[in-house]
């Protein structure tokens, strides 16, 4: 027997929602009517509560699949459509909630004269009771009882909950009757925002009503400073937490300039304005009308994003990961043009979005400071004496404002003259001046652009004050830095599309300066010694700063960036005021500001033809120093992890010794003269050797051995070499703490292939090498070091030493075969999958004296440096040396190798050959990678 449902004034028919909202007729998302005429008339009496449960979440199940399959397609092609998205997966999960709660109450648990206390209401809260859902969000519930609760309601609930959560929906509840809700609204500001926008869903309404009548006069009222300050302080909690809104793979939901600091603003316009309708605060003078607009915008986007992101993933995800970049990308649109992909111009409208939250975040919170419902800033409570301010200015609650906008725009130069006035006062500048600002930027016109005292402004913001990192930010959240310097503009909140750089390219470069006013505070002293001392001797710092706002100005275009931004800065620099000289070095500077680095990482600075060749490109001694502070500033700029020991090493090395050159002449680079140095200081090191034992080490070597290596790493090998035996492996393994890396030293007898088998050693146990050497003795041993790195970048821990020799033995003695070992490690993970790295290959005959250079720059994965060096191996080729240099998902392999002859490579069928070996080798391994 079938039992239709009984009519009751607590069931409502269906959702209070207006259909217009919805993204697909209601009826196509869930017929709620036939859905509920299906369920009812599936049930028979008698049956187990078990069985029934079972029943409604299959019909419930079934539709609710159905349901967002509907609104997916819709979404799909209306892939901005978010609003009326999340109205969507609201209205099929109030569809849901509602049927759950007729089930229970009218069957599985039906009253027939319910008492007073036997009432019961549901309502949204949170998120969902707002309307807004991702596909994957929570469903947050309250159910609420006038008193106490009784039997009858907890079993409701309970059916309920076993129901929803059947349909693996992630619910979260409380039970509460008013008075609970006031008082825990009271000791707890995450409960009482998730009450602020309570949603009555079904069940008793007067309930919901007195509820609501509650919270506001109780509990709200004349608490909305209390509110404003704690969700301020929970908002600065967050994007600590989070990370900026900068970082390139940003928390959408609670990430600075995500939804939840939009969130924020709307909780606390309905707190202190007691409005859910953002565009009230238009009529109230609170936001302009383009400024709601931005509202809008932003809030269609960021929710776009969240939702696709879901629906990707095929589950709840906030963090907006590479791989996902790519994804939601393209379902939004995003095409590959003008010379970058998709994914790129996505983000860089992401970032623009999250920028725009933050305007919105300052314009909101001069209002609540005008009308006092926010204390004033921290800064004003802890200085009681306000810096003086110049004429036309004045300071209100703790920011520099302006006294009079009409007298401050009838000159046009006073909007730069107010960041001028921000950093000499030290004081924030007020969002009405910064409002001001951004709706004049039309004024800053090429006349502006070309007055000498606009230039003059400009360059004493980066080299007078102290801060020019602070300026520069300020400037370029407002949109005026890429009106002053138009070439700038394509670069702000331009995301790069790889795993080495952590910001974008406008906050990269602003970092980068930041570095280098830190330099000359004289607050990386210790850290920088070169840099430092370059500072204090003095350089033209004009240049200095000019070329480092825009070394990257070039960038995003099809062009290399560096011959463009060389371009491009030899129109900007004479506009910022550098006179002819200055502007051609600062050209250059950007021209070449890659070069050191890629010597430095790329070259093996060891072999004097690379000093000399620096040498000659750079030329003079200003230039040296230049380029050192600007590629140690750009470096340092890139992300918080980027810079080590290990690159300020090579550094160092690579500038003194070509300073060296420049001042004293190329002749101090001799091969002979640094060979003969160094035997002379390891006979000092090891004077308590016999003569014999010493003079068989200083003689069994080539000459590339003593002008490769410090005479530490001399030292080491004439202890392992002094009593070696034949089939006798040795090895030493310590940190090189001045590198940031462990070196490792191995003796053995040399066999074709050796560099190969101790690279496939290392790699088995997950080291990354950054540097190698190998060298042969004239009596048949290979003596090879390595510096290697763990996965995190660092030096191992002298704990873990033990079992890393015990690991590269073994697969030194044949016990583990290195190639079948290796093969299961080579998976990328999947968020690195987003990446795919061009290989380029190139051979240099001219860049060493003795060898040919082979560089390969291609995507980084396991095993790869085992699979070069093993495809050299294979055809014959020694190699002499290895650099590696990451650039996150990318790595640059520089192989100093000959032939089996002992030869450069001349002949162009056999590099052609090896090109393609090592292209089959690295597609081979790229396959395995991608799986």
């Amino acid at each position: 027997m079938t039992l239709p449902p009984a009519a009751s004034p607590a069931r409502a028919s269906e959702p209070e929602t207006d259909k217009s909202e919805l993204i697909a007729p209601a009826a196509d998302i869930f017929d709620i009517d036939g859905i509920r005429a299906e369920l009812f008339a599936a049930l028979t009496a008698g049956a187990a509560e078990s069985e029934i449960r079972k029943l409604a979440v299959g019909i419930l199940g079934r539709a609710r699949d159905a349901g967002r399959e509907v609104i997916a397609t819709a979404f799909a092609a209306e892939p901005f459509g978010s609003r009326r998205t999340t109205r969507s997966y609201t209205y099929l999960t109030d569809c849901i909630v509602l049927l759950a709660f007729e089930l229970a109450t009218q069957h599985l648990h039906r009253l027939a004269n319910p008492t007073e206390a036997e009432r019961l209401s549901v309502l949204a809260v949170g998120g969902y009771g707002r309307g807004e859902m991702a596909p994957y969000s929570d469903v947050d519930l309250l159910f609420l009882t006038p008193y106490k609760i009784t039997p009858w309601a907890e079993s409701v609930i309970e059916s309920m909950l076993y129901m929803l959560w059947d349909l693996k929906l992630k619910v979260g509840h409380s039970s509460r009757t008013i008075r609970d809700c006031v008082r825990l609204g009271g000791e707890d500001f995450t409960i009482r925002t998730a009450m602020l926008e309570c949603r009555h869903l079904t069940g008793d309404e007067k309930l919901a009503e007195d509820l609501d009548r509650a919270l506001w006069k109780d509990l709200f009222k004349g608490t909305e400073r209390e509110f404003v300050e704690a969700k301020l302080e929970e908002r600065d909690s967050r994007h600590e937490k989070q990370g900026q809104r900068y970082m390139v793979e940003p928390n959408v939901k609670e990430g600075k300039g995500g939804l939840r600091d939009l969130q924020s603003l709307f909780w606390i316009i309905r707190y202190v304005h007691h409005t859910d309708d953002v565009s009230e605060l238009v009529g109230k003078g609170v936001f302009l009308p383009d400024e709601y607009e931005t509202f809008v915008q932003a809030e269609r986007f960021l929710w776009a994003v969240r939702c696709h992101m879901h629906l990707v993933a095929g589950r709840a995800v906030e963090q907006l990961t590479f791989d996902m970049q790519v994804d939601v990308a393209s379902r939004m649109g995003y095409n590959d043009r003008s010379g970058r992909r998709g994914v790129e111009w996505f983000m860089q409208a992401y970032f623009h979005h999250a920028t725009s939250v933050g305007d919105l975040t300052r314009i909101l919170l001069t209002s609540l400071e005008a009308d006092h419902t926010k204390g004033a800033p921290l800064l004003e409570r802890i200085f009681k004496r306000q810096p003086k301010v110049k004429d036309g200015y004045k300071v209100i609650h703790g920011r520099l404002a302006i006294a009079d906008d009409a007298a401050f725009l009838s000159d046009k130069l006073n909007l730069l003259r107010l960041y001028e006035e921000g950093l000499r006062t030290g004081l924030l500048i007020h969002p009405e001046a910064m409002r001001l600002v951004k709706a004049n930027l039309h004024l800053i016109d090429k006349e502006f652009r070309e007055n000498p005292e606009a230039s003059k402004l400009f360059l004493d913001l980066l080299l007078k004050h102290g801060n020019p990192a602070r300026a520069l930010t300020r400037m370029n959240e407002l949109g005026f830095l890429g009106t002053f310097i138009p070439e700038f503009e394509p670069i702000v909140a331009m995301m790069q599309f790889n795993m080495y750089h952590s910001y974008t390219v406008d906050e990269h470069t602003i970092q980068c300066i930041w570095h280098l006013s830190e330099i000359e505070h004289g607050n990386l002293t210790e850290e920088l010694p070169v840099a430092s001392t370059i500072l204090k001797e003095g350089v033209n710092r004009r240049i200095l700063y000019v070329a480092l706002l825009l070394h990257d100005i070039g960038k995003g275009r099809d062009e290399d960036h560096s011959i463009l931004g060389a371009r491009i800065t030899r129109a900007v620099a004479p506009r910022l005021g550098l006179n002819k000289k200055e502007a051609e070095t600062a050209e250059w500077l950007v021209r070449y500001h890659l070069l050191m680095s890629d010597m430095a990482q790329k070259r093996d600075i060891a072999d004097p033809r690379t000093v000399r060749d620096f040498a000659k490109a750079v030329q003079t001694r200003e230039r040296l120093d230049l380029l050192c502070v600007l590629t140690v500033c750009d470096i340092r700029g890139v992300g918080p992890s980027v810079w080590n020991n290990w690159k300020a090493a090579l550094l160092r090395a690579l500038y003194r010794q070509t300073r060296r050159a420049l001042e004293g002449g190329m002749e101090d680079l001799n091969r002979e003269n640094r060979g003969t140095e160094a035997r002379k200081l390891l006979r000092e090191t090891l004077s308590d050797w016999e003569g014999g034992d010493l003079r068989r080490e200083t003689t069994r070597h080539y000459p590339p051995y003593w002008q490769g290596l410090h005479v530490t790493a001399h030292v080491i090998f004439a202890r392992l070499l002094r009593d070696i035996k034949d089939d006798e492996i040795k090895i030493d393994i310590h940190p090189d703490e001045d590198r940031d890396a462990t070196r490792v030293c191995f003796a053995l007898q040399d066999h074709p292939g050796i560099f190969s088998r101790l690279a496939g050693a290392l790699a088995l146990v997950g080291a990354n090498v950054v540097d190698a050497r190998t060298f042969t003795t004239k009596d048949g041993y290979a003596t090879a070091a390595f510096w290697l790195q763990d996965q995190d970048g660092h030096p191992y821990e002298k704990t873990r030493i033990p079992r890393l020799k015990d690991m590269i033995l073994k697969t030194l003695r044949g016990e583990v075969v290195t190639r079948d070992a290796i093969r299961p490690k080579d998976k990328l993970k999947k968020r690195e999958k987003a990446f795919k790295v061009p290989t380029h290959i190139t051979f240099d005959n001219d860049g060493s004296e003795i060898f040919t250079i082979i560089e390969v720059d291609t995507r980084d994965r396991p095993g790869l440096l085992y699979d070069l060096t093993r495809t050299l191996a294979n055809l014959n080729i020694y190699i002499a040396s290895a650099l590696i240099a990451t650039y996150g998902e990318q790595v640059v392999d520089t192989f100093y190798v000959k032939d089996m002859f002992g030869l450069k490579l001349h002949s162009q069928p056999k590099r052609d050959l090896i090109e393609r070996k090592l292209r089959a080798a690295i597609e081979e391994g790229a396959e395995r990678a991608y799986g």
